[in-house]
C-alpha cells in the first residue's frame, strides 16, 4: 500500500485533514522547486523567498479546501504564480504582454518533468543576455535590481516613456524568442508528432 510520500491524492488527503507531518513532507518535496519558479519570476532572492513562504502558508491556511484528485504541485505553482501577481501589482503597473509572458512561465514550470523545467528556464535566461545592450540593461534594473521606472530613468538620464519602451520592448522580443526555442526544443523530443501552433 502506498504512503502519502509516494500518492499525491493521499498527501493531499492527509494535509487536508490536517496532518502535519504530510504538510511537512510537502513543504520539504516542493519547497525547492517553488523557489526556483518565483525567483524565475522575480530575479529577487528575497521576494522568492516571501512567496515561498506565503504560498505554503496559505496551503495550511485553506487545507480544508484542497482536491485530492489536483496535484499539489500545480496547486502549490498557482498559489505562488497569484503570490507574485499580488506583490507585483503593490509595486508596480503590470502590463498585459507581461502577463502573458509570467503566463507562459507559470504553463512551462507547471509542468512535470523536471528536466525540462530547467532547460527551459535557461532558454528564458539566455535570452535575456541577448537582449540588446540597452534594453537588456533597462530590464534587468527593472526586474532584478527591482527599481521603479522613474528610478531607471533617474539613473540612465532618459525619459520614462524611453524606459517602458524598452521594458516592453524587452517582453516582446522575449516572449517570441522564448516561445519559439521552446517548441524547437519540442519539436526534437517528438518529432514530426508535434503540431506546432
Amino acid at each position: 500500500m502506498k504512503s502519502f510520500k509516494e500518492s499525491n491524492e493521499l498527501l493531499v488527503l492527509q494535509v487536508k485533514q490536517g496532518n502535519k507531518k504530510a504538510y511537512n513532507v510537502a513543504v520539504q518535496k516542493y519547497h525547492d522547486r517553488i523557489f526556483s519558479y518565483a525567483f524565475s519570476l522575480t530575479n529577487d532572492y528575497e521576494q522568492a523567498q516571501d512567496i515561498v513562504q506565503n504560498t505554503f502558508l496559505k496551503t495550511w491556511e485553506f487545507r480544508e479546501k484542497l482536491d485530492p484528485a489536483f496535484p499539489m504541485k500545480s496547486f502549490l505553482f498557482k498559489t505562488a504564480y497569484n503570490e507574485f501577481v499580488t506583490i507585483y501589482h503593490k509595486n508596480r503597473a503590470i502590463s498585459k504582454l507581461e502577463i502573458k509572458f509570467v503566463e507562459m512561465l507559470d504553463q512551462m514550470n507547471s509542468e512535470e518533468n523536471d528536466d525540462m523545467v530547467t532547460k527551459k528556464i535557461n532558454i528564458i535566461r539566455i535570452e535575456i543576455e541577448n537582449l540588446p545592450m540597452k534594453c537588456k540593461e533597462v530590464f534587468l534594473l527593472s526586474k532584478k535590481e527591482g527599481l521603479t521606472n522613474t528610478e531607471i530613468a533617474s539613473h540612465l538620464s532618459i525619459s520614462i516613456k524611453a524606459v517602458e519602451g524598452q521594458i516592453t520592448k524587452a517582453y516582446s522580443i522575449l516572449r517570441k524568442s522564448c516561445l519559439e526555442k521552446v517548441r524547437s526544443y519540442l519539436f526534437l523530443l517528438f518529432g514530426r508528432k508535434l503540431r506546432l501552433l
